[in-house]
């Protein structure tokens, strides 16, 4: 999405008149995932194509689809104008911070994710200590290629972020016999402060970055990060795109210096003519997969149900996004 929308101050002088009852979806699986609906509260089903279902301006709490498409959102959100929540089912809230009207509260998906996107680092760890892209291209090639590989044991991991994602990856990692050090924008028990960065990355074998994207974060991973870096460390973001700066990130991948596996990418998708597809140090490149599991809708409407039953009954909702978090 580009762009506020400009409709805030007349949002502003129709709200009082609008009934507030309807909770927006954005497909039918959806309704059947979210179950009935609170006493007084009805569901509407709409994706910002075609035409708009009876009913939608009294649409009080609205579920985005999952990968908003900016064109479709801001159609749906000229079309709201009792909106009071928005409920996204990522973990990143970085399409709909500073775009919401005022007085619309947003709330990410937070718990939802954790479990997935701790496997894929976890995989991604794996499969580039244990040199697994090797292996596919030898049997791609029906070559016996035997190595010795490296090994996680005894390496020393930095993941920088320690959400419920962060956490996650923690707990996973520990189980490998790693040292696993935590950083976060404040410092706290058990965790560091992102001041602490400088000395932490000269230390670390393998850096994870799974911040959300927000105006401090973004181009975090830039030149100076990454040359702290130590030679061969591998980095592994899961995060978003723009945390790193590609081009910083392209070079030093280009010299071989450093190895990197991502999830993501800035632009998004990777045109095919990107230098950083056949950078030396890219390990492993997949198309922002982390959290696309069989597993997430059911787990991402348990959490949408609550937040309803709460809306629904006056109360405050989880997951409230602050300043980008």
């Amino acid at each position: 999405m580009t762009g506020r929308p400009k409709f805030h101050r007349a949002r502003v002088s129709t709200l009082a008149a609008v009934p507030r009852d309807y909770v927006l979806l954005s497909q039918e699986r959806g309704r059947q995932l979210l179950g009935p609906p609170p006493a007084g509260v009805q569901v509407a089903v709409w994706d910002g194509t075609g035409d708009a279902p009876a009913g939608i301006e009294r649409t009080g709490f609205w579920v985005p689809q999952f990968l908003v498409l900016g064109e479709q959102a801001e159609r749906v959100l000229r079309r709201l104008p009792a909106l009071e929540v928005v409920q996204l089912l990522t973990a990143g809230a970085d399409a709909f911070v500073g775009w919401l009207p005022e007085g619309v509260t947003l709330h990410d998906a937070r718990g939802v994710h954790g479990g997935s996107t701790s496997e894929w680092v976890l995989a991604a760890i794996l499969a580039a200590v244990r040199d697994f892209p090797r292996f596919i291209r030898a049997q791609a090639q029906r070559r016996w290629d035997y190595t010795i590989t490296g090994e996680l044991a005894g390496r020393r991991l930095l993941v920088v972020g320690a959400g419920d994602v962060g956490r996650q990856i923690q707990r996973k990692l520990e189980t490998f016999d790693v040292e696993v050090t935590l950083v976060a924008r404040r410092a706290r028990d058990g965790v560091h402060g992102v001041g602490e960065l400088p000395a932490l990355l000269a230390e670390a074998d393998v850096v994870v970055v799974v911040v959300p994207l927000t105006p401090q974060t973004r181009r975090l991973v830039d030149a100076a990060f990454l040359g702290r870096m130590r030679d061969g460390a591998l980095l592994v973001n899961a995060a978003r795109g723009p945390v790193a700066d590609t081009d910083a990130l392209t070079a030093e991948l280009a010299s071989g210096r450093l190895r990197a596996v991502l999830d993501v990418t800035d632009p998004e998708p990777l045109p095919a003519e990107h230098p950083l597809w056949t950078a030396p140090g890219l390990v492993l490149l997949t198309p922002h997969v982390a959290g696309s599991v069989p597993g997430f809708p059911a787990r991402a409407y348990a959490l949408v149900r609550r937040q309803v039953q709460r809306w629904a009954a006056g109360q405050p909702l989880e997951n409230l996004v602050t300043d980008g978090y």
